[in-house]
């Protein structure tokens, strides 16, 4: 691959970092103490052309390849993790699918007023007893007639309280067993049976909105599956791949801001009569932050690069999501570190990122869970359970 960026990614990383500097770290502190979801940003975002993503512009959307998406995750990453986290699920696992799995009317339907922001989508897969195992899933939908009859719940939804339509993965086939009779639909907010409840007092991404979601005889109409019957589960593996991706570089962005922070406080910071960045221990932990961002960042475009190719990324995709997600963690335990016990406050970012950068190792695959994907890849045996 060609690690010179084009022309356009420079125009578009500039355009996503500008939008970070002006309307979103000025806010992110108070957002972040008071968990509160800045919808008026993200409506900012969509009209900014930052939400469009891959999709084509004649389906209203950017028409990004996938080293620009990275670039404008990573930029946003930076900024604030909540307001990546949503633009992810918006562009990454809604907009995405629709694109790729739905009918020309559920593409222009949607598709147009999510990629500008007028909406915001949901990907309902997780519930209280399915996370690391999706095919595990019990919530149901029967056929009544022409329509589809969904129940049960939903649980740890990234935007689930504030979207207005939610991509849901149910059981339609329970005798196909685990990873078969899988489907998903498009549900719209106000459909009788659909509701949902925020979940608060989370570590981190305290910013974003997250729900509970719950369907009791919610009655669809037979034109929201969202693909063929049966494909749910081929369908929740891709926006996976897809999420894993935004969330790797979204995590080159959290260490690109615990960088940032420690440059600046060290050069400021003096003790013994000196900066403490002359402290050869400091330098240490600063310089591991760069290699890892470094490498984490190569990954990313590595996986992007195969990606635009139409290449099959899944390897290196959960390969750049374990190593940037680890690496994100590490980078902000150091940045605390060389702040010493204002690192330990909200005066400095340095405590949210670290906060934020924790989920990226749970949500979208565990690490546990990449592990066993790279080791299945590279072994060619799935590891016993």
């Amino acid at each position: 691959m060609n690690f010179a960026l084009t022309e356009r990614q420079q125009l578009v990383r500039e355009m996503a970092r500008r939008f970070t500097e002006e309307e979103i770290i000025p806010t992110a502190r108070e957002n972040d103490a008071k968990e509160r979801f800045p919808v008026e940003t993200i409506r900012k975002m969509g009209a900014a052309g930052l939400l469009g993503g891959v999709v084509p512009t004649e389906y209203g959307g950017s028409d990004f390849d996938n080293i620009s998406s990275a670039l404008i995750f990573e930029e946003i990453g930076r900024g604030c993790s909540s307001i990546r986290t949503t633009m992810s699920v918006q562009v990454s696992l809604v907009e995405q699918l629709i694109y790729r799995w739905g009918s020309e009317e559920q593409k222009e339907r949607y598709l147009p007023r999510l990629c500008k922001g007028e909406i915001l989508g949901c990907f309902a897969l997780t519930e209280p007893g399915a996370g690391s195992d999706p095919a595990g899933i019990t919530t149901l939908a029967r056929r009544k007639m022409d329509c589809w009859v969904l129940n049960g719940t939903k649980t740890w939804i990234s935007n689930g309280g504030v979207a207005e339509i939610a991509i849901v993965f149910a059981r339609t086939d329970p005798a196909e067993g685990q990873h078969k009779g899988i489907s998903a639909f498009i549900v719209e907010r106000g459909t009788p049976g659909f509701s949902s409840t925020e979940i608060k007092g989370k570590l981190g991404l305290r910013a974003s909105n997250t729900a509970g979601l719950s369907f009791k005889e919610c009655a669809l109409p037979g034109a929201a599956i969202l693909g063929k019957s049966g494909e749910g589960f081929r369908i929740a593996m891709a926006a996976l791949d897809n999420g894993r991706y935004g969330v790797a570089a979204g995590c080159v962005g959290i260490m690109n801001g615990c960088i940032d922070a420690c440059v600046a406080y060290a050069t400021d910071r003096k003790q013994f009569g000196r900066p403490i960045a002359s402290f050869q221990l400091v330098q240490d932990m600063i310089a591991r932050m760069v290699v890892d961002r470094d490498a984490a960042q190569f990954l990313v475009f590595r996986a992007g690069d195969l990606k635009d190719r139409g290449v099959k990324s899944t390897l290196e995709t959960s390969i750049a999501k374990y190593f940037a997600s680890e690496a994100a963690v590490r980078a902000a335990l150091d940045a605390i570190q060389v702040h010493g016990a204002y690192g330990y406050s909200n005066a400095h970012p340095v405590e949210r990122y670290l906060r934020d950068a924790k989920v990226a190792t749970i949500y979208e695959g565990t690490s546990q869970i990449q592990k066993l994907i790279i080791g299945e890849h590279v072994l060619g045996v799935r590891a016993f359970s």
